[in-house]
């Protein structure tokens, strides 16, 4: 059976509300209760929103923004200004007032849905300096308020509006790029971009009706939007929307998803509770499930090589039966695929992840390109690297910059490939070039299969004194592999070595300080103890062993917050910005390179 071919996403609506009216669709937990809602249901409500929205005015070539966490309505919202011939336009809750504020004026949104009540308030101080927003819509209220989803909803269902079939170079989002520095850049995304990236995972990926997966990857990302809700969405598959961050481990056991689709961030938690949970068993287990991952990882190096061995299919499935499937039980006991964007993952996270029994098929792509460019896929998956091109389209290495034999900046060809950023048209001289290939800012390679390799991104390598160049990106993983640091930045730009601004992790090690009998009722007195910086001494030698000796950190600072999107050290998608660590720390981290600090640790 041929895989289908969708042109705009309102063929995919259509096709899903027509095939899977009954199947489940989206779940949210209310009152301590999953409740789910079908196909059906949930296309009778983008109807009925979609003539609701049209009785405001709102019409073909308009733009309809969100702020909103991932739940029902937001869906429904994004169909619904789809089958108008509108565009959608996703923020985050977390986001600034004053990125709301730029965002809904540069791209002129007509009308907002707003997820509480504190946000359409906020909303609503705005509004005098946004000239086009005409309406702000909660999703909170009941029918009766004239500003609520229901009362739209109910509208709407009194007087039904016809569906608008877009052409395929229509306009179907606005996703604006978080932005590590700078104003948000508003990328256009038409239905063939998405219908088209939707399609190809149609042809690679191992996805049916039957599968279900635990939605927290934010739908306001392309990533979250299109690999999860747009795709499953076309498969006829159901979402369990997570109650938060930090239920999700909750959550996986209780919707008993059979896909997980997350960022480098989610991954390495795992692994980290994992890790920290094994060193606590005792050692006939630990030794039983380290056993148990090593010949897990010598089976999947056999198979890479399309060979297999009786004896370790034999052993593997006694691992598997004894450990591996009591570990799979705590996310729910019927996870089978994993699949990681967004930014690397850890080669290391990649492999522990599949030796559980969980398949990690890594991809690539950016906001611009829809998201997907590339991506593992079963009979095609090398575990390090984010895969070959999709279907239809293709990735060309520019030397140019680099004067590397082989690495280069990634060059995306195909459908995927935006239209544009909105009103920057010398943004747009940057990032195409003139055969309408799209400028990633990603160093990579291809290797003899054609898979390609992230070996960094352009903007984010820095030049030492000496003139060695430094990636800091995957120096920064694998310092974050210690289960004693949650999140760490590297820093060396024009400066004689690098250093290292350390997030410690709290839990571990408070854990650790007790058992050594130190005082932890006051944390930044901890972090200046010379037996923990010592420590962090220990951990910055044993998980930078395959780092050269020029890009190991020399000398570091412990700091007691973390980088979060509330303090804005990290964006809406989680990419750390740089910046505004150092605009924090920066007097702290310049001061590490100062003679008189001894062993260059310290704690702020």
């Amino acid at each position: 059976m041929a895989s289908p071919k969708f042109e705009t996403l309102v063929d995919i609506f259509q096709n899903s509300t027509r095939s899977f009216g009954s199947r489940p669709l989206f779940g949210e937990k209310k009152n301590g209760q999953w409740v789910w809602m079908t196909y059906a249901e949930f296309g009778q409500q983008v109807d009925d929103l979609r003539a609701g929205m049209a009785q405001l005015g709102v019409t073909a070539g308009d733009r309809v923004a969100v702020i909103s966490n991932n739940r029902n309505e937001w869906a429904i919202g994004c169909y619904a200004a789809n089958t108008l011939g509108a565009a959608y336009v996703p923020m985050y809750e977390a986001q600034h007032e004053k990125e709301w504020q730029y965002i809904l004026n540069d791209c002129g949104a007509r009308l907002v849905f707003a997820a509480t009540d504190a946000i359409a308030e906020k909303l609503k101080k705005l509004q005098p300096e946004l000239p086009t927003l005409e309406h702000i819509i909660r999703f909170t209220g009941t029918e009766h308020e004239t500003d609520s989803f229901a009362c739209l909803l109910r509208r709407g269902a009194e007087t039904p509006s016809p569906l608008f079939e877009p052409e395929k170079s229509d306009l179907a989002a606005f996703i604006y790029t978080s932005g590590t520095t700078g104003n948000p850049k508003g990328v256009m995304l038409t239905h063939s971009n998405l219908a088209s990236n939707v399609s190809a995972m149609h042809a690679i990926m191992p996805m049916t009706g039957e599968d279900r997966s635990l939605s927290f990857l934010p739908w306001a990302h392309s990533f979250g939007q299109v690999v999860e809700l747009h795709g499953l969405y076309s498969m006829g598959a159901s979402m369990g929307i997570a109650e938060a961050v930090e239920k999700i481990i909750d959550n996986l056991a209780e919707v008993r998803p059979t896909l997980l689709f997350s960022v480098p961030r989610i991954f390495n938690r795992i692994y980290d509770g994992l890790q920290k949970r094994m060193a606590d068993e005792k050692p006939l287990k630990r030794m039983l499930f380290m056993r148990g991952l090593r010949v897990a990882g010598e089976r999947r190096a056999l198979a890479e090589k399309h060979q297999s061995s009786a004896l370790l299919e034999l052993q593997h499935a006694f691992f598997d039966k004894l450990i591996f499937s009591k570990v799979r039980e705590r996310f729910g006991g019927r996870l089978k695929y994993a699949f990681s964007g967004g930014a690397a993952i850890s080669r290391e996270v990649a492999e522990f992840i599949d030796n559980l029994g969980i398949v990690v098929y890594e991809g690539y792509g950016l906001t611009e390109t829809s998201p997907i460019a590339t991506a593992n896929c079963p009979g095609h998956r090398k575990i390090g690297s984010v895969g070959r091109p999709l279907p239809g389209t293709r990735v060309e290495i520019d030397r140019t910059e680099t004067g590397d034999p082989k690495q280069g900046e990634v060059v995306v060809y195909g459908h995927n490939v935006m239209k544009g950023y909105y009103n920057l048209p010398e943004e747009n001289d940057k990032v195409f070039t003139g055969d309408g290939g799209f400028r990633t800012g990603d160093m990579g390679l291809l290797d003899d299969d054609g898979y390609l390799w992230i070996t960094g991104r352009i903007k984010e390598q820095y030049k030492l004194e000496n003139g060695k160049y430094v990636v800091p990106v995957p120096i920064e993983q694998g310092l974050q592999l210690s289960p004693f640091i949650a999140n760490v930045m590297l820093h060396g730009m024009n400066k004689p070595y690098n250093v290292a601004v350390i997030v410690p992790d709290m839990e571990t090690l408070k854990k650790w300080a007790t058992e050594k009998g130190l005082d932890i009722s006051a944390i930044p007195e901890l972090l200046k103890r010379h037996e923990v910086q010592q420590l962090f001494r220990e951990q910055i030698h044993d998980f930078t062993k395959n780092t050269k000796g020029y890009e190991k950190p020399q000398r570091f600072l412990l700091i007691s917050e973390d980088f979060t999107t509330s303090n804005d050290m990290l964006t809406p998608s989680l990419k750390l910005k740089r910046r505004n660590v150092l605009k924090k720390y920066g007097e702290a981290v310049d001061a590490l390179y100062e003679e008189k600090h001894g062993d260059g640790t310290r704690a702020a």
